[in-house]
């Protein structure tokens, strides 16, 4: 018995060491004239972008679904999620696949910049001034400071809301039924 706690407590340590190897750890990626992070917790990795199959009837971040080596996985467009002005994809453009709320969703984004350690103490919340006009600050749950830089760090939970997800999951169903 005492071997097996021994076990036990060796492999709940390395899950702890992995996780505390990705902590204060960001992918940063760039949409419209600002650079975000996301926790690199939540990214599962970045492909290249591909074909959409479209989602009829949803909104128009939403722009439909890509199939994963073989997994549906629903994608979004960020800068139109923040109200930002559409752009042209192009060979730059890659889809960075998070795990949102136990979903893979697919970001589009411009381009990744980097991956960059930012520390909490260097993390500040995010401004209250002039939130009306700046309506992706929702999403944004602080401000990192890298170098002489800023990053805006998302909250991968409050980008799609209860809504999207339920679409999303509906579209996903109806596809694995056409299979």
């Amino acid at each position: 018995m005492n071997e097996m706690s021994e076990l036990k407590r060796q492999e709940e340590q390395a899950a702890s060491n992995e996780h505390d190897t990705q902590k204060g750890k960001y992918m940063t990626f760039k949409s419209g004239n600002e650079y975000f992070g996301l926790e690199i917790q939540y990214v599962n990795e970045i492909i290249q972008f591909q074909a959409i199959t479209a989602i009829p009837e949803t909104e128009d971040y939403i722009k439909g679904l890509i199939n994963l080596r073989g997994k549906v996985i629903p994608v979004v467009d960020v800068r139109l999620r923040f109200k930002q002005e559409p752009f042209e994809y192009n060979d730059r453009t890659c889809i960075i696949v998070i795990n949102v709320k136990s979903m893979m969703v697919g970001l589009i984004v411009e381009k990744i910049a980097e991956v960059v350690e930012i520390k909490e103490e260097n993390i500040l919340p995010p401004p209250s001034i002039g939130r009306a006009d700046k309506s992706h600050h929702k999403y944004v749950y602080g401000i990192g400071k890298v170098g002489n830089t800023v990053k805006l760090l998302l909250d991968p939970d409050k980008l799609l809301n209860d809504d999207d997800l339920t679409v999303m999951e509906q579209a996903n169903d109806m596809v694995l039924e056409e299979e």
